[in-house]
Protein backbone atom coordinates (compact mmCIF):
# COMPACT_ATOMS: atom_id res chain seq x y z
CA UNK A 1 0.00 0.00 0.00
CA UNK A 2 1.14 3.51 -0.87
CA UNK A 3 1.77 6.21 1.96
CA UNK A 4 -1.92 7.63 2.76
CA UNK A 5 -0.12 11.14 2.66
CA UNK A 6 1.48 10.98 -0.55
CA UNK A 7 -1.70 9.45 -2.02
CA UNK A 8 -3.84 12.85 -0.40
CA UNK A 9 -1.11 15.10 -1.75
CA UNK A 10 -1.28 13.64 -5.05
CA UNK A 11 -5.75 13.53 -5.12
CA UNK A 12 -5.71 17.40 -4.01
CA UNK A 13 -2.22 17.94 -6.83
CA UNK A 14 -4.65 16.21 -9.81
CA UNK A 15 -8.17 18.18 -8.36
CA UNK A 16 -6.15 21.71 -8.57
CA UNK A 17 -4.98 20.62 -11.88
CA UNK A 18 -8.42 19.61 -13.15
CA UNK A 19 -9.67 23.39 -11.28
CA UNK A 20 -7.20 25.16 -12.73
CA UNK A 21 -7.30 23.45 -16.92
CA UNK A 22 -10.84 24.33 -16.41
CA UNK A 23 -10.67 27.97 -15.51
CA UNK A 24 -8.15 27.71 -18.68
CA UNK A 25 -10.87 25.92 -20.64
CA UNK A 26 -13.22 28.67 -20.08
CA UNK A 27 -10.43 31.20 -20.46
CA UNK A 28 -10.00 29.63 -24.27
CA UNK A 29 -13.84 29.88 -24.66
CA UNK A 30 -13.61 33.41 -23.97
CA UNK A 31 -10.64 34.01 -26.43
CA UNK A 32 -12.46 32.19 -29.25
CA UNK A 33 -15.95 34.15 -28.90
CA UNK A 34 -13.93 37.39 -28.86
CA UNK A 35 -12.11 35.99 -31.54
CA UNK A 36 -15.53 35.44 -33.81
CA UNK A 37 -17.14 38.59 -32.67
CA UNK A 38 -13.42 40.64 -34.17
CA UNK A 39 -12.88 38.39 -37.43
CA UNK A 40 -16.91 38.95 -37.97
CA UNK A 41 -16.68 42.95 -37.27
CA UNK A 42 -13.69 43.06 -39.51
CA UNK A 43 -15.18 41.09 -42.53
CA UNK A 44 -18.34 43.93 -42.22
CA UNK A 45 -15.95 46.42 -41.92
CA UNK A 46 -14.03 46.01 -45.10
CA UNK A 47 -16.92 45.25 -46.70
CA UNK A 48 -17.78 48.34 -46.27
CA UNK A 49 -14.70 50.50 -47.09
CA UNK A 50 -14.69 48.32 -50.04
CA UNK A 51 -18.03 49.56 -51.47
CA UNK A 52 -17.30 53.26 -50.28
CA UNK A 53 -14.54 52.65 -52.37
CA UNK A 54 -16.40 52.02 -55.50
CA UNK A 55 -18.81 55.15 -54.31
CA UNK A 56 -16.09 57.37 -53.90
CA UNK A 57 -14.80 56.41 -57.42
CA UNK A 58 -18.11 56.11 -59.36
CA UNK A 59 -18.63 59.66 -57.83
CA UNK A 60 -15.50 61.49 -58.77
CA UNK A 61 -16.05 59.83 -62.40
CA UNK A 62 -19.28 61.69 -62.57
CA UNK A 63 -17.85 64.84 -61.40
CA UNK A 64 -14.94 64.34 -64.11
CA UNK A 65 -17.21 64.01 -66.64
CA UNK A 66 -19.42 67.00 -65.45
CA UNK A 67 -16.25 68.66 -65.76
CA UNK A 68 -15.67 68.03 -69.32
CA UNK A 69 -19.07 69.03 -70.61
CA UNK A 70 -18.73 72.27 -68.58
CA UNK A 71 -15.50 73.08 -69.88
CA UNK A 72 -16.64 72.35 -73.19
CA UNK A 73 -20.21 74.08 -73.04
CA UNK A 74 -17.79 77.35 -71.35
CA UNK A 75 -15.62 76.94 -74.44
CA UNK A 76 -18.55 76.72 -77.02
CA UNK A 77 -19.55 79.91 -75.37
CA UNK A 78 -16.50 81.98 -75.49
CA UNK A 79 -16.19 81.31 -78.94
CA UNK A 80 -19.59 82.30 -80.09
CA UNK A 81 -19.18 85.24 -77.92
CA UNK A 82 -15.91 86.37 -79.81
CA UNK A 83 -17.54 85.82 -83.81
CA UNK A 84 -20.78 87.30 -81.99
CA UNK A 85 -19.06 91.16 -82.94
CA UNK A 86 -18.48 90.10 -86.79
CA UNK A 87 -22.40 89.40 -87.28
CA UNK A 88 -24.05 91.76 -88.91
CA UNK A 89 -27.87 90.21 -88.89
CA UNK A 90 -30.13 91.17 -85.86
CA UNK A 91 -32.27 87.90 -85.98
CA UNK A 92 -28.54 86.26 -85.76
CA UNK A 93 -27.26 88.22 -83.51
CA UNK A 94 -30.32 87.41 -81.00
CA UNK A 95 -30.30 83.56 -81.66
CA UNK A 96 -26.87 83.76 -80.64
CA UNK A 97 -26.83 85.97 -78.04
CA UNK A 98 -29.69 83.16 -76.73
CA UNK A 99 -27.90 80.38 -77.47
CA UNK A 100 -24.74 81.52 -75.09
CA UNK A 101 -27.05 82.45 -72.09
CA UNK A 102 -28.62 79.11 -72.36
CA UNK A 103 -24.69 77.48 -72.60
CA UNK A 104 -23.83 79.94 -69.45
CA UNK A 105 -26.70 78.38 -67.24
CA UNK A 106 -26.09 74.92 -68.42
CA UNK A 107 -22.31 75.80 -67.00
CA UNK A 108 -23.62 77.18 -64.13
CA UNK A 109 -25.91 74.44 -63.27
CA UNK A 110 -23.23 71.60 -63.86
CA UNK A 111 -21.09 73.64 -61.10
CA UNK A 112 -23.72 73.26 -58.51
CA UNK A 113 -26.94 71.98 -58.68
CA UNK A 114 -28.58 71.41 -54.94
CA UNK A 115 -32.49 70.38 -56.77
CA UNK A 116 -30.88 67.39 -57.95
CA UNK A 117 -27.50 67.02 -56.10
CA UNK A 118 -25.32 66.44 -58.60
CA UNK A 119 -23.75 69.97 -59.75
CA UNK A 120 -19.36 69.33 -59.44
CA UNK A 121 -19.93 70.91 -56.03
CA UNK A 122 -22.26 68.66 -54.68
CA UNK A 123 -20.37 65.56 -56.46
CA UNK A 124 -16.93 66.56 -55.13
CA UNK A 125 -18.83 66.75 -51.67
CA UNK A 126 -20.43 63.11 -52.00
CA UNK A 127 -17.14 62.04 -53.13
CA UNK A 128 -15.28 63.37 -50.24
CA UNK A 129 -17.57 61.73 -48.02
CA UNK A 130 -17.58 58.70 -49.31
CA UNK A 131 -13.83 58.84 -49.22
CA UNK A 132 -13.84 59.76 -45.61
CA UNK A 133 -16.14 56.68 -44.80
CA UNK A 134 -14.17 54.11 -46.53
CA UNK A 135 -10.93 55.65 -44.62
CA UNK A 136 -13.58 55.23 -41.41
CA UNK A 137 -13.87 51.57 -42.49
CA UNK A 138 -10.28 50.76 -43.08
CA UNK A 139 -9.43 52.19 -39.52
CA UNK A 140 -11.96 49.51 -38.13
CA UNK A 141 -10.57 47.35 -40.02
CA UNK A 142 -6.99 47.50 -39.06
CA UNK A 143 -8.45 47.39 -35.45
CA UNK A 144 -10.12 44.62 -35.79
CA UNK A 145 -7.54 42.47 -37.20
CA UNK A 146 -5.42 43.74 -34.46
CA UNK A 147 -7.76 42.32 -31.94
CA UNK A 148 -7.92 39.14 -34.00
CA UNK A 149 -4.43 38.52 -33.85
CA UNK A 150 -4.35 38.68 -29.89
CA UNK A 151 -7.15 36.85 -29.45
CA UNK A 152 -5.26 33.76 -31.60
CA UNK A 153 -2.04 34.62 -29.94
CA UNK A 154 -3.81 34.25 -26.60
CA UNK A 155 -5.44 31.07 -27.66
CA UNK A 156 -2.04 29.50 -28.44
CA UNK A 157 -0.47 30.37 -25.23
CA UNK A 158 -3.60 29.14 -23.24
CA UNK A 159 -3.69 25.91 -24.64
CA UNK A 160 0.13 26.18 -24.05
CA UNK A 161 -0.43 26.38 -20.29
CA UNK A 162 -2.86 23.18 -20.49
CA UNK A 163 0.10 20.88 -21.97
CA UNK A 164 2.62 22.58 -19.92
CA UNK A 165 1.10 23.51 -16.59
CA UNK A 166 2.80 26.85 -16.66
CA UNK A 167 0.50 29.27 -14.93
CA UNK A 168 2.12 32.17 -16.89
CA UNK A 169 1.30 31.44 -20.34
CA UNK A 170 -1.91 31.28 -19.14
CA UNK A 171 -1.81 34.88 -17.44
CA UNK A 172 -0.21 36.30 -20.59
CA UNK A 173 -3.38 34.53 -22.17
CA UNK A 174 -5.36 36.79 -20.29
CA UNK A 175 -3.82 39.94 -20.83
CA UNK A 176 -3.76 39.26 -24.93
CA UNK A 177 -7.36 38.97 -24.41
CA UNK A 178 -7.72 42.56 -22.45
CA UNK A 179 -5.51 43.54 -24.98
CA UNK A 180 -7.84 41.86 -27.60
CA UNK A 181 -10.90 43.60 -26.61
CA UNK A 182 -9.38 46.77 -26.17
CA UNK A 183 -8.49 46.82 -30.11
CA UNK A 184 -12.42 45.83 -30.43
CA UNK A 185 -13.45 48.58 -28.71
CA UNK A 186 -11.35 51.17 -30.44
CA UNK A 187 -12.23 49.36 -33.95
CA UNK A 188 -16.31 49.96 -33.04
CA UNK A 189 -15.74 53.50 -30.97
CA UNK A 190 -12.25 55.64 -31.90
CA UNK A 191 -11.00 53.65 -35.15
CA UNK A 192 -8.37 56.61 -35.35
CA UNK A 193 -7.32 57.34 -32.04
CA UNK A 194 -3.96 55.55 -32.41
CA UNK A 195 -3.21 57.04 -35.18
CA UNK A 196 -4.24 60.70 -33.46
CA UNK A 197 -1.91 59.87 -30.93
CA UNK A 198 0.72 58.61 -33.19
CA UNK A 199 0.02 61.86 -35.42
CA UNK A 200 0.09 64.22 -32.10
CA UNK A 201 3.02 62.19 -30.51
CA UNK A 202 5.03 63.10 -33.95
CA UNK A 203 4.18 66.74 -33.63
Amino acid sequence: MGDPHEELEHAEHAQHAAHSNKRIALLIACLALGLAISEMLGKSAQTNALTDNIRASDTWAFFQAKTIRQTTLRTAAQAVELALAAIEGEPQKVAMTKQIDDWQKTVARYESEPETDEGRKELSRRAQAAEHDRDLSLARYHQYEYASAAYQIGIVLASSAVITGIVALAYGAGGLGLIGIAFTILGAFAPNALHLLGAGGAH
